[in-house]
């Protein structure tokens, strides 16, 4: 899973820690003016629909991402403090709608 998407030691503790699954998808963001892009996200939950993802199994937990994110040279990490800690996804381009 070496090129899939890249995920840190801490990040990987964190979502073990939440139930070892993480979902990595599109998240649409609208602009002021009408324009809108879809941005990577990193959820530590199962998707609402799992036959719309790319399934693996990667050191304990299960990943699953969006077929249009798989082999992108993402990057998973965890930031924050206590219970203000979030997965982000860094190395994500924007992707118009």
């Amino acid at each position: 899973m070496d090129d899939v998407i890249e995920i840190e030691d801490n990040a990987l503790a964190y979502i073990k820690q939440l139930g070892n699954v993480l979902t990595v998808r599109l998240s649409p963001r609208h602009g002021c003016c009408g324009g809108s892009a879809n941005v990577a996200v990193a959820e530590a939950i199962s998707p609402k629909d799992p036959s719309l993802f790319q399934r693996y199994h990667h050191q304990g937990i299960t990943l699953f991402t969006d077929p249009k994110l798989t082999y992108q040279g993402l990057k998973i990490n965890v930031e924050g403090f206590w219970k203000l800690r979030h997965l982000y996804v860094e190395g994500a381009s924007v992707l118009a709608r």
